[in-house]
């Protein structure tokens, strides 16, 4: 039940105002002046003020500044008999949200309590949401404590908030975006938005649309004048994952946009000044495309100001440990149990390769976590044959001797993953396989990889 505080020196106002709001569902409490409302919200919580401008002992000018100063949150509606622009001007300026003149219709002014209530649910709604996205992108999230991660963190650290563009390299499931998060949130853009998309997930059309936006009947489908990803997220960041998958055409257009600091949307002949800091991602390295003509080397030069390289898992290895526990403990709290992993277990862990890199160990671990029951101890039964095979140059006959249909299968459904995990294209898989596509397509069908 939402809280309501009438302040009016006005018997007849304060009750009225108590029947039409207690009978609208609201807990409704009164208070005759400014000094007796100031007194009772600093003892209590209320969610919105309806108070008279013109009162004695404090008016609701006076009261509205030292209401500011207990609680920035509270909605405030303004009351007055008097009401002139000066009056208006001053209450709007100390954080009113709305002013209402007497006498007024109930009906109105219900409404107006009920719009002011939604517009503070939703900004509290939005504040907790941009805080929940810094607790995410924060380098608390980011699990590591071996020297190479360390050296991470001092850099996001020290460019955060430089207004360079920030390349960040790494194979896939590395945690790149984790980074690019936390790049963001530790700068001064942190209360503006952040904003993802993957260049290699949309044909050309779609991603100059979505980047920059587009006017009513540029194209089919365009039934509105709609902003850009580089708009929305004006004096904020966007973060371009995948960017070496970009078409030569887009990549003319973004190496403008980085030059001019402007954008124009699609059908329209107006630039729009942005001040977006722009932080790319990719798990190719782009020199070798700048050297084939496949990505523009004046762009590759515009985006890489800041190089940020995130190691693989298997040059991390000590993090592994700690990585699995965050896991099983963040798997395990939300299926209600308590599991713990077996020792041995986690020296299997530490000593695969891990190809899909932290990616790779997360479902894996959200998968044994799955097997388990509350108070079971996570080992590699409950994998089962799923759990990864190092190399086939390093695996030992086992004593007890081992199924090799089953081995090859799962060695064949291993290397199958990891090419489409690096190359997130069949075609680019079957070549890395040396296989033709129809064979790749079969095999995925076989392991159930579609």
């Amino acid at each position: 039940m939402q809280k309501l505080l009438i302040v009016d020196d006005e018997k007849g106002y304060r009750e009225v105002l108590s029947v039409v709001f207690g009978a609208e569902g609201y807990d409704v409490r009164t208070a005759v002046h400014g000094r007796a409302a100031v007194a009772m919200i600093k003892k209590e919580n209320f969610d919105l003020i309806i108070s008279d401008v013109r009162m004695p002992d404090m008016d609701g000018i006076e009261m509205l500044k030292k209401v500011r100063e207990i609680d920035e949150e509270i909605g405030v509606i303004m009351m007055t008999a008097f009401g002139t622009i000066d009056t208006a001007r001053e209450a709007f300026k100390l954080g009113a949200d709305d002013l209402v003149q007497k006498p007024f219709n109930n009906d109105e002014l219900k409404v107006i309590v009920r719009r002011t209530l939604e517009r503070k649910t939703l900004a509290l709604e939005n504040r907790a949401f941009k805080a929940a996205q810094r607790k995410s992108g924060s380098l608390e999230n980011i699990v590591g404590s071996s020297a190479k991660m360390n050296q991470l963190f001092e850099t996001i650290r020290r460019i955060a908030n430089e207004r360079s563009t920030v390349l960040i390299s790494g194979e896939s499931g590395t945690g790149k975006e984790l980074v690019a998060r936390a790049v963001h949130d530790l700068s001064d853009r942190r209360d503006r938005a952040f904003l993802p998309i993957n260049c290699g997930a949309m044909p050309d059309t779609l991603l100059e649309s979505e980047l920059f936006g587009h006017m009513k009947g540029s194209f089919t489908g365009a039934e509105q004048n709609r902003p850009g990803m580089f708009e929305s997220a004006s004096s904020g960041t966007i973060f371009l994952d995948e960017i070496s998958e970009m078409s030569p055409a887009m990549q003319v257009k973004m190496l403008r946009v980085l030059q001019e600091k402007c954008v124009r949307r699609v059908g329209s002949a107006n630039e729009i000044e942005v001040d977006t800091r722009v932080i790319a991602a990719t798990n190719r390295d782009l020199r070798p495309m700048v050297e084939d003509g496949s990505f523009r080397q004046d762009l590759f030069y515009r985006i890489s100001v800041i190089p940020i390289h995130v190691p693989p898992l298997r040059e991390r290895t000590d993090d592994i440990p700690e990585l699995a526990e965050h896991f099983v403990k963040r798997f395990s709290e939300r299926s209600a149990k308590t599991v713990t992993i077996d020792k041995n277990f986690m020296s299997k862990l530490s000593a695969h390769d891990w190809p899909g890199n932290v990616r790779e160990l997360e479902h894996s671990l959200e998968r044994a976590v799955a097997m388990t029951d509350d108070g079971d101890v996570v080992s590699v039964n409950h994998i089962s044959t799923e759990f990864p095979v190092r190399a086939i140059a390093t695996y030992s006959l086992p004593a007890d001797g081992l199924h090799l249909p089953t081995l090859l299968g799962q060695i064949e459904r291993n290397m199958i993953e990891e090419a489409i995990m690096r190359c997130k294209n069949q075609t680019r898989a079957a070549e890395l396989l040396r296989l033709e596509v129809y064979q790749l397509r079969h095999l995925l069908d076989k392991h159930n990889l579609r």
